[in-house]
């Protein structure tokens, strides 16, 4: 029976890998292993974007003055993706901007298809127009290089080389347990922050094509720094260390600059203030 499975897995190793999708990053020339069809990854991303629009616990902000920025800055990272060298994928998605009311998340994400969501927790970090445009130009990057997908079909592939090595060497469930680690560690991880790394770079030049200042970028990610205190290991986690991030973005900032000369000026403007509710009392433990 396990000689069996282990000729089944190694086949349907081999059909994954005839099908893989062969391509490379237009900016980096990396190159990348895709699985996912573009047109099911949209699909995943119109399904979770529709989540999350029909989940009660999420309030859409109405309020202008959260609302406004985030539409001004998404209007010129769009246009500026339609000229970029991901054109006619950006031509393609169908843009939707929504401002999550949730003073205590800071996050920010964009689906494939082009669907974006900033929540206001997020706006004491970005703190102006430059500093939301830095924020979302890395978030657009990871729809329109197709990271999610990328992530995905390494995930699959990772899970499916993991079980033949643990069919073909008799492990029990220990020691699947630790290959798995192994696998996370040596593997996913690292390919996630090549990923961050690289929407750090075209967003840069993303944000600049658009009119905003990039140098901003880095004050972002010192503030950034600053409210991260005591965050992992840089090799036990999915994105760059702060530092290497701060490091990298100097070292591209000139490229950046030189597009930013040339384009059309943004005029930016402050953030409102967002003050960060303080954290929910957890209820006293009942007396007995």
């Amino acid at each position: 029976m396990r000689n069996f499975t282990l000729t089944f897995s190694l086949l349907l190793s081999s059909v994954l890998f005839l099908h893989a999708g062969c391509s490379s990053n237009p900016y980096t020339d990396r190159s990348q292993f895709l699985l996912i069809s573009e047109a099911q990854e949209i699909q995943m991303g119109e399904q979770s974007y529709a989540q999350m629009l029909g989940d009660p616990k999420i309030k859409i902000s109405k309020n202008p003055a959260e609302v406004d920025p985030v539409q001004r800055v998404a209007k010129r990272i769009i246009a500026a993706a339609k000229r970029s060298k991901y054109a006619e994928r950006a031509q393609s998605f169908n843009w939707a901007v929504t401002v999550i009311k949730d003073d205590r998340t800071k996050n920010a994400w964009a689906l494939p298809g082009g669907k974006i969501a900033f929540y206001t927790g997020i706006f004491p970090e970005a703190k102006n127009e430059n500093g939301l445009a830095a924020i979302m130009g890395h978030e657009v990057v990871h729809a329109l290089a197709r990271h999610g997908a990328e992530r995905m079909s390494t995930n699959s592939t990772a899970q499916l080389g993991l079980s033949v090595v643990t069919i073909a060497l008799g492990m029990g469930p220990v020691g699947s347990e630790l290959a798995s680690q192994a696998v996370g560690l040596g593997v996913l991880l690292p390919f996630s922050r090549s990923h961050e790394s690289e929407a750090d770079y075209i967003g840069l030049l993303l944000t600049a094509e658009a009119g905003y200042d990039p140098r901003e970028s880095v004050r972002l990610w010192q503030r950034m720094a600053q409210s991260s205190q005591g965050a992992p290991p840089e090799f036990l986690s999915t994105h760059p260390a702060n530092e290497t991030r701060i490091s990298d973005l100097q070292k591209w900032m000139p490229e950046a600059m030189a597009i930013f000369e040339r384009s059309n000026k943004a005029s930016v403007s402050a953030l409102p203030i967002i003050t960060s509710p303080p954290p929910k009392k957890k209820p006293a433990p009942k007396q007995h």
